[in-house]
């Protein structure tokens, strides 16, 4: 439901006040334009649809935008239509959050057979050191400053950092703390983790997704104010930073 009230959203009241305030101040270059605004319109729509995370037939839905503006009754009622959706979109997350979590298992389990592969939590948490560190290790109560960046099986990066980041190990996700517990400074781990130890199919990523991180400890111990540690709502962005990455 909510992936339609967004739509709506988006493509109502979001661009009605842009029809009502600049149609008003430039009526005369809006109908030179009217071609160019009705097709960025359209893009608008297209983009709130691809939103929804269902794979429309954009022939049948031209032909609902024409019907509609013709006046012709609509196959289905406003709310049947709404029902309709949020059951397929229903079915699509189960059929997505199956389908990531059979390729993770499948990573991991052949993961094991490379040279190097550090398994732990039976093996649902994975690391390879990419480079040896000295110095102080990381320990339960640290608050390092780390580099890193965060990836999708499919080697999307889903967030990285920009400078050397301050973390508190008591909030990461129960994968990511494990993977990293142990490093020292100037150390470089890939840590693999499988949805378990993750997110699963709660928060705003690809249910069931492996998470795959590439660390760098700069500092094993640099401790920092709780408020100044960054922090970014993870229920409602598509992608989070690694202080998203938190227990749930």
């Amino acid at each position: 439901m909510k992936y339609l009230t967004g739509c709506l959203l988006g493509v109502f009241l979001i661009f009605s006040p842009l029809v009502s305030e600049e149609a008003s101040q430039q009526s005369d270059q809006n109908k030179k334009d009217v071609t160019k605004i009705a097709e960025a319109f359209g893009h608008l729509i297209g983009k709130n649809i691809s939103s929804m995370g269902l794979k429309f037939d954009m022939a049948s839905v031209i032909k609902g935008l024409q019907d509609a503006a013709q006046g012709k009754t609509s196959p289905m009622t406003e709310m049947e239509c709404i029902e309709a959706i949020t059951v397929a979109q229903e079915d699509s997350f189960k059929e997505q959050s199956s389908a990531n979590l059979a390729l993770a298992e499948e990573f991991l389990k052949q993961n094991t057979n490379i040279s190097g592969i550090v398994s732990l939590e039976e093996g649902k948490v994975q690391y390879k050191v990419e480079k040896e560190g000295e110095g102080s290790n990381l320990e339960e109560n640290s608050s390092p400053l780390i580099r890193y960046v965060g990836k999708f099986l499919d080697g999307t990066v889903f967030g990285s950092s920009v400078e050397d980041e301050p973390i508190f190990l008591s909030d990461m996700i129960s994968g990511l703390k494990s993977g990293i517990m142990g490093m020292k400074e100037g150390e470089k781990r890939t840590i693999y983790i499988h949805p378990d130890y993750g997110y699963g199919t709660q928060g705003s990523l690809p249910p069931n997704s492996l998470l795959t991180f590439e660390i760098e400890v700069v500092k094993a111990n640099a401790p920092v104010a709780e408020e100044s540690s960054p922090s970014i709502p993870n229920s409602e962005i598509a992608l989070p930073e690694l202080s998203d990455l938190k227990i749930q």
